[in-house]
């Protein structure tokens, strides 16, 4: 029987569940991740590689139960947002002045442009979590929210794992840096939805500036 590795750094703690549990615990986990819950699903993940990496699970069962995982979370977050979170907004967002309006003009913005940022949001904390609610509560298509999320789902996934598999004892001081330049990503993103947005006004500006364009 092959003894488990010494797990680095925070991952120490996950060892218990992934002994106990093993791929159960990646599916489990990373599963409840994608739709909001406060579970460690990421670490598991890097964490279940570092095991493959030393002969105690299989690398390619764990990057196909990280994908499927991955993926079938972030649908029960978008049929969560798709069915119930746009009344809650609406219920809740006149407080913030989150009119229906406002709401209506970002889920055209979000639907014209989410496949970005769904695909870009899985390596980003917090947008990880929230873009399949995000997502559904802007009414972008089911089709086109199955293809970016399973394309981001697959590159996370991938990168992480193959992370975990090759770091072994190195695993704790490139995860710190990889989180450290997590914050420039967020920033990045944050550059392009806005450049996006302006363009988008400067576009809508140009055209109520056109005989006969839409004043609206």
């Amino acid at each position: 029987m092959v003894t488990p590795p010494a797990l680095p750094g925070i991952f120490g703690s996950l060892a218990p569940i992934l002994n106990s549990y093993g791929y159960l615990a990646v599916g489990g986990l990373l599963f409840l991740e994608d739709f909001g819950v406060p579970v460690p699903g990421e670490t598991i993940l890097i964490a279940a590689a570092v095991y493959a990496g030393a002969g105690q699970l299989n690398i390619v069962l764990v990057v196909l139960i990280g994908f499927l995982a991955a993926l079938a979370g972030d649908n029960v977050g978008f049929a969560i947002g798709h069915f119930g979170g746009r009344a809650l907004v609406l219920r809740f967002g006149r407080y913030v002045f989150l009119t229906e309006s406002r709401l209506g003009k970002a889920e055209g913005f979000f639907t014209r442009h989410g496949g970005k940022v769904v695909t870009i949001a899985r390596f980003v904390e917090g947008l990880r979590q929230a873009n399949g609610i995000v997502a559904g509560m802007a009414k972008m298509p089911w089709r086109r929210f199955l293809l970016f999320n399973a394309l981001g789902a697959a590159i996370w996934v991938g990168t992480w794992s193959a992370v975990g598999y090759l770091a072994g004892n190195h695993l704790d001081a490139i995860y710190a840096q990889a989180k450290r330049y997590e914050l420039y990503l967020l920033i990045a993103l944050a550059v392009v939805v806005v450049a996006l947005v302006v363009r988008h006004l400067l576009r809508r500006h140009g055209r109520q500036g056109e005989p006969g364009g839409d004043p609206r």
